[in-house]
């Protein structure tokens, strides 16, 4: 009977993904933030999903410094970032999370600059100026103001409401597609939250943001003022550009908007700022066709 039981344990072991197993191992060890450490020797591991936009910028900032970094993808459109297991790493249950030996990252403003403040020996790039400098002044500024951006409610607003888009090629019937979903997300984290009493506060507290963020982004009047925040934040950087060339013109066309020695920090907000309006659209808009493909096998005599 041991034998059995012994089996049957290692059996399921098996069966238990590899990222939550790692949970599994680490949690009970891991703090929130504790104190800092500076070995680039130390262990760091990555929570994230490849087209998350603060995803993005994390794993950018841990290629530019040449970090080693063991990562585990945790699929939004699966929902794995609902799981208990993710919600004991991160009980907002959001990506990314970082966690160096034993601590615990989950903003990704404050895992750049986790980054920045640890890792800092000879051999590794520095990604923002030293406080007091001129780019420093410049680049905190930056990446205040382009944090500031609401990216879901970009994304979000846009397939709730098409025709604030300008071409826009979201099929009509994905706004009920994704209504549908945010219902089916707020079903699942009460049914989580019931089948998972220590971490019911999580669960219901995530229930009430999803509920609050579908309230905003279909409100018309609140996502034109953030396009308008948009637009102007767009021509404060190309004002902010053409300065530069006007203070630096021997430099001609070569201008970074604070300098060619810390602009990856910018970069890695700015670049991504396009590239994720443009990911996630695209995404949501082949799971809309994916779910349509589906529904129509579902039905008798459609033809597919």
């Amino acid at each position: 009977m041991a034998a059995d039981n012994n089996n049957t344990d290692a059996q399921d072991e098996k069966e238990i993904p590899a990222k939550e197993r790692h949970v599994k191992e680490t949690t009970e060890e891991v703090q929130p933030l504790a104190a800092s450490t500076k070995s680039k020797d130390s262990k760091l591991t990555l929570y994230h999903w490849t087209q998350s936009f603060n995803s993005q910028k994390v794993r950018l900032a841990i290629a530019e410094k040449g970090l080693k970094c063991e990562e585990y993808d945790v699929s939004l459109p699966l929902s794995e970032h609902n799981e208990p297991w993710f919600m004991k790493l991160n009980p907002a249950g959001e990506v990314p999370v970082l966690v160096h030996n034993d601590n615990v990252i989950s903003d990704p403003t404050q895992i750049l600059d986790y980054l920045e403040q640890n890792f800092i020996d000879e051999n590794t790039q520095k990604l923002i100026p030293d406080e007091g400098s001129m780019y420093y002044t410049r680049v905190q500024h930056y990446r205040e103001l382009l944090d500031s951006l609401q990216m879901d409610a970009y994304t979000h607003g846009c397939i709730l409401h098409p025709e604030i888009t300008v071409d826009s090629h979201i099929p009509a019937y994905a706004t009920t597609r994704i209504r549908a979903q945010i219902g089916n997300t707020e079903s699942e984290l009460k049914k989580l939250a019931a089948e998972n009493p220590d971490l019911k506060d999580a669960y219901i507290a995530k229930q009430r943001r999803i509920k609050s963020k579908l309230f905003d982004h279909d409100n018309m009047k609140y996502l034109k003022r953030l396009l308008d925040e948009l637009e102007n934040v767009m021509d404060q950087v190309e004002t902010e550009l053409q300065r530069r060339v006007e203070e630096t013109p021997e430099e001609g066309s070569q201008v970074w908007l604070c300098g060619d020695f810390f602009l990856y920090m910018l970069y890695i907000h700015i670049y991504f700022l396009f590239i994720y309006l443009f990911i996630y659209l695209f995404i949501y808009y082949s799971l809309c066709c994916l779910f349509s493909v589906c529904h129509s096998r579902e039905q008798p005599g459609v033809a597919v």
